[in-house]
C-alpha cells in the first residue's frame, strides 16, 4: 500500500496557545479578559483560515511597474492580493486602532500585541507597515505638532478601510543602517515647507501614504544632533508620487511580499516634524514601538511554527510510532518549546511596560525598567527567533526544506528579525548606553527580586541559575566599566545573559501563578529552559586579543 504523508494542520491558534490563554488569564481582570477574548477568537479564526492561502500565494510578489505603455513614468507599485486583503482587515479589526481607543486603560497594549501575536503569521508579514504606522502615530503625538497630529493621526488609527493609511520609515540611506547620523539627505527651506533631496537605500512598505524620515536642513552641522525628523507624503493631491522615484524593489530573502525599494527624493515636499534638529532623539518613541512590534512577531513567529511542528509529530509516523511517541524528538521540541515561551513573557512584558507608559500609570522604576527592556528584548527574541524555527523546520525532515510546503518561509521571514531596528551588535551597545544614562543594573535587578522573591517550592534551584546569572553580569560590568574595549568587545554575551536571566525569571513567575492553578507546564518550561545556556559571560579578558588574532 503506498504511503503519503499528512501535512500539518492548523486549527484554532487561540485554543492551540495555551501560554496566551494562561498569561491573559494572570494579567487581566476578569471583566476586561472576557470583552477581549472574542475579538481574540475572531481573529484566530481569521489565522486559521488564512493558513492554507499563504501556503497556496507563497510565489506571488510585489511588481515594480516604472513606465506605462506610452513611456510616461509612473514608478506602480502592484501589491499581491493578500497584501491588499490584510490591510482592509487590519483596518476592521483595530490592530492600530485599540492601542490609540484605550478601551481598557493601560491594557489596551495587551490587547492589541495579543491581536497580533494570533494573525501576524498568517500573511506575509503585514506586521511591517503597521509597526512603522503604529511608530509613526505614537512619533507625531508625542512631538505635539498639531497640524500633523489633526490631519494625519485620524487616518493612521482608523477602523475604516477606505480613510485608513500606512506610515513607512525611511532611515537607511547608503552610507549605512544604523548610522544614521552620516545620513546625505539635504533638506532645503522652501517657504513654510521643505524639500528633501537624497537617496534611501531600504524604505519598507513603500506603498504607504506617508512616511516619516530623516534629512540635514541646510546649513546644519554633521552628526546626529543636525539631523531633522521630516513628514513626508508619498503622493500630491493629484495622486502622482511626491518628488519621488522608486529605483527598484529589493530581492530579498524573506519578507519577499514587502515592498521594499530604493527611493530618490528630488525636491519631495515635506513638513518638520518637531524643529529642525535632533530628529535622532525624536524618533526614540517609534523605536519603542518598532523594537516592541519585531519583539511580539518573533514570539509569534515561533509559536505558529511550534504549533505545525507539533501537530506533524502527531500525524508523521517513522519506525513504528507517530515522532510525538519518541523520546528524542518530544526532547526536541520541548527544548523550544521553552525557548518559544521565554520569549513570549519577555516580549509581552514590554507591552505591559509600554500600555503603562502611554496611560501615564508608570512608576519611575518602570520608566527606568522599560528604557532597558525594550531594546534587550528585542535583541534576545530575534536571535531566539532564528534558532527556534530553524529547529522547527527540521523536525520536518525533508518536507521542512520544500518550498511548496510552504514551511520554509518561516526561516527566512525570520532571518529578518534580528536585522531590523538595529542588530544585535547595535543593540548590545544601545544596553550599554541606557545603563550608563539609567542608573545601572537596578532596574533589571528589581525585575529579577520580583519575578524570583515568591517563586514556587519546585522552582527554587531554578530561581538560582537566574540570581546566579545575573550576580555575574553585575559583577563582570562592575569590574570592567574602565576597560571600555572589553566592556564592548564583551557587550553581546552581557546583553544576552541579561535578556535569557530577565526570560527565566518571567517565566518561574508565570510558573508559579500557574501551579497554583493546577498547571505544571511552564514550572516545566522554566526547568527546561535553566537547562539551556543562561550565563553567556566569561572572565576571560583576551577574547579580544584572541580575535584579533584570528582575524588578523
Amino acid at each position: 500500500m503506498a504511503f503519503f504523508q499528512t501535512p500539518p494542520q492548523l486549527s484554532d491558534p487561540f485554543e492551540q496557545d495555551a501560554l496566551l490563554r494562561s498569561y491573559l488569564t494572570r494579567v487581566l481582570p476578569d471583566d476586561a479578559r472576557r470583552e477581549i477574548e472574542p475579538t481574540l477568537r475572531e481573529v484566530s479564526a481569521l489565522s486559521a483560515s488564512l493558513f492554507a492561502r499563504t501556503i497556496a500565494e507563497q510565489d506571488e510578489e510585489p511588481r515594480l511597474v516604472s513606465w506605462d505603455a506610452w513611456g510616461n513614468r509612473i514608478d506602480r507599485i502592484d501589491l499581491t492580493s493578500m497584501w491588499r486583503d490584510a490591510a482592509r482587515i487590519t483596518a476592521e479589526k483595530g490592530v492600530i486602532a485599540t492601542a490609540y481607543e484605550r478601551k481598557h486603560g493601560a491594557l489596551s497594549r495587551i490587547h492589541q500585541f495579543s491581536l497580533v501575536h494570533l494573525i501576524e503569521p498568517a500573511w506575509h508579514v503585514y506586521s511591517c507597515p503597521l509597526a512603522m504606522t503604529d511608530g509613526a502615530a505614537r512619533s507625531l503625538i508625542t512631538a505635539k505638532n498639531k497640524a500633523l497630529v489633526d490631519h494625519a493621526v485620524p487616518r493612521l488609527i482608523s477602523r475604516n478601510p477606505d480613510h485608513a493609511w500606512t506610515s513607512g520609515q525611511w532611515m537607511t540611506e547608503r552610507t549605512g543602517g544604523s548610522d544614521v547620523a552620516i545620513s546625505q539627505t539635504v533638506a532645503k527651506r522652501d517657504g513654510d515647507h521643505w524639500q528633501l533631496f537624497g537617496t534611501k537605500w531600504f524604505t519598507s512598505a513603500t506603498t504607504s501614504q506617508m512616511a516619516l524620515t530623516l534629512a540635514r536642513p541646510e546649513g546644519n552641522p554633521p552628526g546626529s544632533s543636525g539631523l531633522a525628523l521630516f513628514y513626508v507624503e508619498t503622493r500630491d493631491e493629484q495622486g502622482k508620487l511626491n518628488g519621488i522615484q522608486i529605483n527598484r524593489l529589493k530581492d530579498k530573502l524573506g519578507t519577499r511580499m514587502v515592498p521594499t525599494a530604493e527611493l530618490t527624493l528630488d525636491g519631495a515636499r515635506a513638513t518638520a516634524v518637531i524643529g529642525e534638529r535632533d530628529g535622532v532623539k525624536h524618533i526614540t518613541p517609534m523605536l519603542a514601538i518598532t523594537r516592541t512590534w519585531n519583539s511580539v512577531c518573533a514570539a509569534s513567529g515561533m509559536r505558529r511554527a511550534l504549533m505545525l511542528s507539533s501537530d506533524y509529530s502527531r500525524r508523521r509516523v517513522a519506525f513504528g510510532a507517530p515522532l510525538a511517541q519518541k523520546p528524542l524528538h518530544r526532547e526536541t521540541l520541548a527544548a523550544i518549546e521553552a525557548e518559544a515561551a521565554g520569549a513570549f513573557l519577555i516580549a509581552f512584558r514590554s507591552v505591559e511596560l509600554l500600555g503603562k507608559d502611554e496611560a501615564d500609570t508608570s512608576s519611575d522604576h518602570e520608566r527606568a525598567l522599560m528604557r532597558l527592556l525594550v531594546p534587550m528584548t528585542k535583541l534576545v527574541t530575534g536571535k531566539q527567533a532564528v534558532a527556534v524555527t530553524s529547529e522547527a523546520l527540521e523536525s520536518f525532515g525533508g518536507a521542512g526544506y520544500v518550498e511548496d510546503t510552504g514551511l520554509p518561509r518561516l526561516l527566512r521571514d525570520a532571518q529578518v528579525l534580528p536585522i531590523w531596528e538595529g542588530t544585535t551588535n547595535v543593540l548590545s551597545l544601545d544596553v550599554l548606553r541606557g545603563l550608563a544614562k539609567g542608573g545601572g543594573l537596578e532596574p533589571l535587578e528589581r525585575e529579577v527580586d520580583r519575578c524570583l522573591q515568591h517563586a514556587h517550592v519546585s522552582l527554587r534551584e531554578t530561581a538560582e541559575i537566574a540570581r546566579q546569572a545575573f550576580t555575574h553580569a553585575k559583577s563582570w560590568i562592575a569590574t570592567r566599566m574602565d576597560k571600555r574595549e572589553i566592556v564592548e568587545a564583551g557587550a553581546r554575551r552581557f546583553a544576552l545573559t541579561l535578556g535569557r536571566t530577565i526570560e527565566l525569571a518571567l517565566l518561574i513567575d508565570h510558573a508559579t501563578w500557574a501551579l497554583d492553578h493546577n498547571d505544571k507546564r511552564w514550572a516545566a518550561a522554566a526547568k527546561i529552559f535553566s537547562r539551556a545556556p543562561i550565563d553567556m559571560i566569561t572572565n576571560d579578558d583576551n577574547t579580544l586579543t584572541d580575535a584579533a588574532d584570528l582575524l588578523s
